[in-house]
């Protein structure tokens, strides 16, 4: 059994991912008759009251990823694909790895910042193809700079996660199942990929 503490992915009935839901609402949605079905490790067992008809004790088991009805359609499906995340250091430092994209070394995340490439000053925008991650030596040490004025080169190009792909960066202690049942659904081109093969 895991801890409950523990992330569920939910995902609508075709199987695109949607979020994380913690144990609490897996077992509402257990309980109110939502789950279409669900796969992966059985992540834990929660108990409940007593029938008093029965007897019985009422008993939910919760898998790693749950599909559940009523969150398909056509132009649910359609929105998803001209989905543009919500930017935040979290998820732009998931993105990247925590790897500073000019040095190449990894830090924690009180050590990264949000450095805009071309900088806002020079008319650059807050948005994912315009951001990395750098450590903060590094981001002061280009300033108000492009990286080709600060002598820095850029280590990998920014992009922006689709849909499946900021689920997954929202993810905290992403299972095996979970983490390739993500990856089934990233562009053929994410450079998610090739990291996160190796991890799988």
């Amino acid at each position: 059994m895991y801890s409950l503490n523990q992330q569920v992915l939910r995902t609508d009935v075709a199987g695109m991912p949607l979020e994380w839901i913690d144990y609490q609402d897996a077992v509402r949605i257990y309980h109110l008759g939502q789950v279409a079905y669900s796969c992966g490790v059985m992540l834990y067992r929660i108990r409940g009251g007593y029938n008093a008809r029965s007897g019985r004790r009422s008993v939910v088991e919760v898998n790693s990823i749950i599909a559940t009805h009523g969150d398909h359609n056509h132009s649910l499906a359609k929105a998803r694909a001209h989905y543009v995340p919500p930017l935040s250091n979290p998820a732009l430092f998931a993105r990247d790895a925590h790897l500073c994209l000019y040095c190449g070394q990894q830090f924690p995340a009180r050590a990264l910042s949000r450095d805009h490439i071309r900088p806002l000053s020079k008319g650059g925008t807050d948005a994912w193809t315009n951001v990395v991650t750098a450590c903060k030596r590094c981001n002061n040490h280009k300033a108000g700079r492009l990286p080709e004025h600060a002598d820095m080169t850029l280590l990998a190009v920014p992009f922006t996660p689709t849909h499946a792909e900021y689920v997954y960066l929202q993810g905290k202690r992403v299972l095996a199942d979970q983490m390739e049942f993500l990856l089934a659904h990233f562009p053929r081109t994410s450079p998610l990929h090739k990291r996160l093969s190796k991890m799988v």
